[in-house]
């Protein structure tokens, strides 16, 4: 009776020739990124270098572009629906990182900690989905029924207003200077709100649970727990939504476009809407694309700023430790 032959390793082909060479497979993934390559030059770096030499030119989108230097740049410093606009800049970033940051944070946390472990994971869940409803809504819908609320002379706020006995608050709120930029800013808070709710109650399910057990033996309560683990856990999450809101508050235009077309006068002009008018409502493409470049380099700094504020951070929580 033959003997089984024992399990060994495998032997090798005869034939070696049919593997592929180490370089071949080294540098084969190269492949993978053209197509991804090729996109980020025609959608991206084409685009972009065409439009800041456009900045530098007389040109309204029939006849080839005039050269005309830096007097595109001139006129934007002193222009003063471009300041304005940046001034507004300043409410959209309130309005989109500041407010909906600070909130979203508290609400993810009570949403984990509190509703979770007494009403389940699902009621939760649910909440969690209600509050991010408002970012998958297209801008367009979304400005449909809140120009509706708003509306001056039967709107639903004015209504409602007017029913409790308070109808001397009632307001042309989207129509008046002095209330427009604040309800747009409204606006954008409850737009905002649902992301960095799921992103902080994303990362509020990988902090350790021995960390809070052990910080209530200690006698910690929920907020010495909050600011001493939770801060500290998901800082990295804190940045990203940071840096993303602040990106979106600098570029935001749905909200502005279908609400108030930048007015009335300047009140809610943004640098995004404003280059937008400029290209095709007033047909001044030259000046339209100063102001997408101005606006494009200011985003650049505040990327690099917020990624190199990251890193110093980092390194020091690793020199501490």
């Amino acid at each position: 009776m033959p003997l089984a032959k024992k399990p060994g390793r495998r032997p090798l082909p005869a034939d070696v020739s049919s593997f592929p060479e180490r370089g071949a497979s080294r540098w084969g993934w190269w492949l993978y990124l053209v197509p991804g390559a090729l996109l980020l030059i025609v959608v991206i770096v084409v685009p972009l270098f065409w439009n800041v030499y456009l900045s530098f030119t007389e040109y309204r989108g029939i006849r080839p572009p005039e050269f005309i230097g830096l007097e595109n740049w001139v006129k934007l410093f002193g222009d003063s629906a471009f300041w304005a606009s940046f001034r507004n800049t300043i409410a959209m970033i309130i309005a989109m990182v500041v407010v909906p940051t600070a909130l979203g944070l508290l609400v993810a946390v009570v949403l984990f900690d509190v509703i979770g472990k007494k009403f389940g994971g699902r009621i939760a869940s649910f909440l969690r989905a209600t509050y991010y409803l408002p970012q998958i809504l297209p801008m367009a819908i979304a400005g449909i029924v809140i120009g509706w609320i708003l509306r001056p002379e039967n709107g639903a706020l004015n209504v409602m207003l007017e029913a409790v006995g308070l109808g001397g608050l009632a307001s042309n709120w989207l129509g008046s200077p002095d209330t427009a930029l604040l309800s747009i800013m409204l606006v954008l808070v409850w737009v905002q709100l649902g992301y960095p709710i799921v992103i902080f109650m994303a990362a509020l399910q990988r902090v350790d649970p021995e960390l809070y057990e052990a910080a209530e033996l200690d006698g910690a309560g929920w907020w010495d727990r909050f600011t001493a683990i939770t801060l500290g856990q998901i800082r990295p999450e804190v940045f990203v939504v940071t840096l993303t809101c602040t990106i979106a508050a600098l570029k935001v235009f749905g909200p502005i476009y279908v609400l108030t077309r930048g007015g009335p006068g300047t009140s809610t002009l943004v640098p995004s809407y404003y280059a937008y008018s400029e290209f095709f409502q007033s047909q001044q493409v030259g000046y339209g694309a100063t102001i997408a470049t101005a606006l494009t380099i200011v985003i650049a700094i505040v990327a690099i700023f917020f990624i190199r504020a990251q890193t110093s951070v980092e390194r020091k929580e690793r020199a501490g430790l």
